[in-house]
């Protein structure tokens, strides 16, 4: 068995690895799986890897990580290419590619004709809120609908975050329970918004440096990157009516009643954000953010690089 695991859902495509060696007994695992990365790849260790007999065990794992990313072109990567077909009967290869891959290679070429190439991309909202509902009841809870897209506005789409706050309000309610919008705030806590300020905060000071590290720690909390392209364009369009209703002269309090702000420091760091910005750089901004969006989602630019590119140029 030869199987591609790709695409941006950690959570997802690790569950799926963690099927694929479920039938590994606990005692034998380290005996018969070997962990090979894709950047220090030796063909050599690889083949050394995959020829060993089992132990205690019917079957070889290989797991590969990276590979497609790192491997150039050249007479390594046509020998693996024959080593694959040639592989004992008792080998299972497992690719994993934690980030974007070119599907144009010839490897992924080969490995879609040859293998079994499963891709988890980042579900869409309503399949996510299927999932959460899913995942609540394998917890034996019930989450109402309107409770698990507040559970995505709070903390974003990233799978393993979701696990966690789930785990947390099945606790909560205990088994049986139902878990309410009421309960989702009580209990999950929303820097999201605070976070993607700071981020903004910095862009509209120019600050690229900070921003940039805003933008790594948004992405390390498991925001994934087109969540956080569409907060900032929420963001911006947030930055867009504050400033115009702030050269109204209009009060802070009317300010976030008319936008849809909490009232004190939220609303006041938008406004003190959109004096930042002169109205045609908030303008030109909210493009460049729809524009990466389009890309980003049609393959003309790699989203992480492009979100570098929109701070660096802002």
């Amino acid at each position: 068995m030869i199987v591609l695991l790709h695409g941006p859902d950690e959570y997802r495509r690790s569950e799926r690895l963690s099927a694929l060696l479920a039938d590994i007994p606990d005692a034998a695992r380290s005996l018969n799986i070997t962990r090979l990365e894709g950047k220090r790849f030796k063909l050599d260790a690889f083949i050394q890897a995959g020829e060993a007999f089992p132990f205690l065990h019917d079957r070889r794992t290989v797991i590969v990580e990276d590979l497609l990313k790192n491997q150039k072109a050249g007479k390594e990567r046509d020998e693996l290419k024959l080593v694959l077909e040639r592989l004992p009967n008792w080998c299972d290869v497992i690719f994993i590619e934690n980030e974007d891959i070119d599907k144009r290679s010839a490897l992924y070429t080969h490995l879609t004709k040859t293998a079994s190439v499963e891709e988890f991309p980042f579900l869409k909202e309503t399949d996510i809120v299927r999932w959460v509902g899913e995942l609540a009841r394998s917890l034996r809870i019930t989450i109402e609908n309107r409770a698990a897209y507040r559970l995505l506005s709070l903390v974003g789409t990233n799978g393993r975050t979701l696990v966690n706050e789930l785990t947390k309000l099945a606790t909560y309610v205990r088994p049986g329970g139902v878990v309410d919008e009421v309960v989702v705030d009580l209990l999950v806590s929303d820097d999201t918004e605070e976070n993607m300020f700071a981020f903004v905060d910095a862009l509209a000071a120019r600050r690229k440096g900070v921003a940039l590290a805003k933008l790594r720690h948004l992405l390390t909390d498991g925001q994934a990157p087109q969540y956080i392209i569409f907060m900032i364009a929420r963001q911006v369009r947030i930055l867009l009516q504050v400033k115009e209703l702030d050269n109204l002269r209009m009060r802070p309090n009317e300010i976030s009643s008319k936008v849809g702000l909490r009232p004190g420091f939220l609303t006041d760091k938008a406004i003190d954000q959109s004096r930042g910005f002169a109205p045609a750089d908030l303008e030109r901004l909210h493009e460049r953010v729809l524009s990466l969006d389009h890309k980003s989602k049609t393959g003309g630019i790699d989203v992480n690089a492009g979100l570098d590119l929109l701070v660096m140029d802002t």
